[in-house]
């Protein structure tokens, strides 16, 4: 079993409004995160998950923080912020996270992250869900985004579980 992390994770509520089961599964999945990380030094983050694919916990982790700084940040509230983690690799400077540097540390994009979270909830507290961003020309509800964010978790967490498992073994649901 995979060691605990300080904050367990929440359970979504059972039996709430539409908003409250939303955003309970979306913080239930970021948790799952920090629970597949937990325990781990900076070098076993960085290892990849299996050959060819460069993937790694700590690209997971980076590349959350794009994702909750795009949908939350870019799209819901029109902030103009770029790239958390810029490089040659994506046409527009960045490679949506995944890419690991040796300047950043894997305490540094995990206290990024979460920040990255605090400015989501921050900026979605305050809004309904119908409430809509700009992406690509076309309106993007908060309802939408948090159905998109819990799709985004559950499949990385899909893919940390696996990677963790490769690294030490420990496995969990």
């Amino acid at each position: 079993m995979m060691s605990d992390v300080s904050t367990p994770r929440p359970v979504p509520p059972m039996n709430a409004d539409e908003r409250a089961t939303l955003e309970g599964w979306l913080d239930f999945y970021r948790e799952t995160l920090a629970w597949k990380v937990a325990g781990l030094d900076d070098p076993r983050l960085r290892e990849t998950s299996a050959e060819p694919s460069p993937l790694t916990l700590l690209g997971l982790v980076q590349h959350l923080s794009e994702v909750e700084r795009n949908w939350f940040r870019r799209v819901l509230a029109g902030e103009d912020v770029g790239p958390i983690y810029p490089s040659a690799a994506g046409p527009d400077g960045h490679d949506g996270g995944f890419e690991l540097t040796e300047d950043v540390t894997a305490e540094q994009a995990l206290a990024t992250w979460r920040a990255e979270i605090d400015h989501a909830r921050a900026n979605a507290t305050t809004r309904a869900l119908d409430d809509c961003g700009a992406f690509r020309g076309a309106q993007v509800s908060l309802r939408w985004i948090y159905v998109h964010m819990i799709g985004e978790y559950a499949r990385h967490d899909g893919h940390a579980d696996l990677i963790r498992e490769r690294i030490d073994g420990a496995t969990g649901v």
